[in-house]
């Protein structure tokens, strides 16, 4: 109403200015976007609480009585038990006795090795490791000491003759000798000091699939040593281990 007592009216389009002005057409556009998602947010809870109720329908609650809360349920961590160190002493004694697994010839009292002139021990190491083919052999077991030497010497020269380089020469253990084994501890120092010292190279006992200390891996020279080299320095002989 103005002045004069008299209504006036305003256009849209004044009032739309009018609102653009104060900035309400903004604030009414979010007002309608919020209650949007109020509606959006609450029809969707609604259908919820619908959904559940439709699936709970036919469950019974237990009585009052018969309830219990479920307490959480705690797994327990596997705990690691200390080994038994005494068991497991007695379990590789067994296996070493029933089938020989964990047995190291070359770490009992019985293994012997000897190497010649220069050569390097670790040559001796890969002898007994089993690096070299064994292309003779001769089993002396049993034999007496005068017998085993002429048959020694027979082998050794024809060994050398045919160009054999690794041999393999079976002695025995000598477990029944009241001392130390004769026959091995013989043919050790033939091949250390004896006239066939200037063709070996190295000797050990053998691996048990080759009757370990009851038999000894020898390694041939192609040419023996000469007097000049046997001057400046004597074999190195054997020694046990």
């Amino acid at each position: 109403m103005n002045a004069k007592g008299r209504c006036t009216f305003k256009s849209f389009e004044e009032l739309n200015r009018y609102f653009s002005k104060n900035g309400l057409k903004q604030h009414l556009r979010q007002t309608t976007r919020k209650d949007k998602r109020v509606q959006d947010t609450a029809a969707s809870q609604s259908d919820d609480r619908r959904i559940f109720k439709e699936a709970m329908r036919d469950v019974v609650p237990l009585p009052g009585s018969n309830r219990r809360e479920a307490a959480a349920v705690r797994v327990p961590r596997p705990s690691r038990k200390p080994v038994d160190e005494e068991a497991s002493a007695i379990a590789r004694l067994e296996a070493l006795i029933q089938s020989g697994v964990g047995f190291v010839v070359s770490q009992t009292a019985e293994y012997v090795e000897g190497t010649g002139y220069r050569v390097h021990p670790a040559l001796a190491h890969r002898l007994h490791r089993g690096d070299f083919a064994i292309q003779s052999h001769i089993d002396l077991h049993g034999l007496g000491v005068e017998k085993a030497k002429e048959r020694f010497d027979r082998f050794l020269a024809d060994s050398l003759r045919t160009g054999k380089r690794q041999i393999l020469i079976v002695h025995g253990r000598g477990l029944s000798s009241p001392a130390q084994p004769v026959l091995k501890t013989r043919i050790c120092e033939w091949l250390a000091t004896g006239p066939w010292r200037k063709w070996v190279i190295a000797f050990t006992s053998a691996r048990m699939c080759d009757g370990g200390t009851g038999a000894t891996y020898v390694l041939l020279r192609r040419r023996p040593l000469t007097r000049r080299f046997k001057k400046k320095s004597p074999s190195r002989g054997w020694s046990k281990a």
